[in-house]
């Protein structure tokens, strides 16, 4: 048989032997630890990977092609039963092969900011922010909230979190942009049906080893004291960190530590992950990739809408894929509009 496409290994194989090829070249320079060296590196592993699991795949269809050349109407029905974990392996291989652009591979960091509304705009943003952490424990990636900002009568305000595990910006990066709900409000006595908007940012978290330039004259580093939940040492102490890099007028903040050092540490590592993200933003601001998601936090711009009421339907609006079940979604089933995405 010809494999073409995800499963042209052929071509997958003189790939790796081109970046391993760049590999040497770092190594007869002694540059092992060099952030390109170490991203080709990962590349390369990343693909290896994913020709053993298309070779693997290969030789099981080929096998069950025999099978029915064979025409034993005995194995026929074992085959039946298995087509279908044969088609959600191939989707899983059509999503590593997607996975392979650069930053896939590294942690996310993932803020979420409500759009106007009050109450009821944080209280969404307070929504998408289980969804996401319900996601992440049905994939086994670890997170860790850096700063959360409670809302005033219910929800939140802003959170930002660091999600680990492999490939976490990869999956993720689709949920960049403005969510839009639509449902009967619960803070209305009058049980009207209410809009709210949440915009989320998803930000690859760069390496320690990646260089990028920050002055101390284009900051300022003011101390205040923690909002959020965590023990006498947060709720007393001026603990939390607040960074605005001038230049850009990007702001960050963290006040999860008790430390005001450490606070400022992680601030500082997301600040860095943001200006990264920008230069590669206006490097590629041409690609479709990074048009995807880029709009205000308003009627119109979002990338995907929740409508619990007067039906129910969670539909992304660029891919138009859809489901009606709005509850599952919330609870973290996401993986659909992920996939839908990333094959675009």
């Amino acid at each position: 048989m010809i494999y073409g496409g995800y499963f042209d290994v052929t071509n997958k194989k003189k790939n790796i032997q081109s970046l391993e090829n760049k590999l040497d070249e770092f190594y007869k320079n002694n540059d092992y630890n060099s952030s390109e060296s170490i991203q080709l590196s990962k590349q390369i592993g990343n693909d290896k990977k994913i020709i053993e699991n298309i070779e693997n795949l290969k030789s099981i269809i080929e096998s069950y092609i025999e099978i029915i050349d064979s025409e034993d109407i005995e194995l026929f029905d074992e085959i039946n039963s298995e087509l279908k974990n044969i088609e959600k392996k191939i989707n899983q291989l059509e999503i590593e092969t997607k996975l392979s652009q650069k930053d896939d591979d590294k942690n996310a960091i993932l803020e979420i900011h409500p759009g106007a509304g009050g109450t009821e705009s944080c209280d969404w943003a307070d929504m998408l922010l289980r969804m996401y952490l319900r996601w992440c424990d049905k994939h086994d990636f670890k997170y860790e909230i850096l700063d959360l900002l409670q809302g005033e009568e219910a929800g939140i305000k802003k959170v930002v979190v660091l999600i680990k595990g492999i490939n976490a910006y990869g999956y993720l990066k689709c949920e960049r942009g403005v969510h839009r709900l639509v449902r009967i409000s619960p803070f209305d006595s009058q049980k009207r049906r209410h809009t709210s908007f949440a915009a989320v940012e998803v930000t690859p978290q760069i390496e320690d080893d990646i260089n990028i330039e920050i002055k101390e004259s284009d900051l300022r580093i003011d101390v205040y004291r923690s909002t959020g939940a965590g023990g006498q040492g947060v709720n007393t102490t001026d603990s939390a960190v607040r960074i605005t890099h001038i230049p850009t007028n990007i702001v960050v903040t963290c006040q999860n530590e008790r430390s005001q050092l450490k606070n400022k540490e992680i601030a500082m590592k997301i600040l860095k992950s943001k200006l990264y993200a920008k230069e590669e933003e206006k490097r590629l601001q041409e690609s479709e990739e990074y048009k995807k998601g880029q709009s205000s936090i308003n009627f119109g711009s979002q990338i995907r809408s929740y409508v619990m009421h007067p039906y129910s339907m969670v539909k992304d609006h660029r891919t138009n894929y859809e489901t009606s079940n709005v509850n599952k979604v919330l609870d973290g089933d996401i993986d659909n509009f992920i996939e839908e995405y990333l094959k675009l």
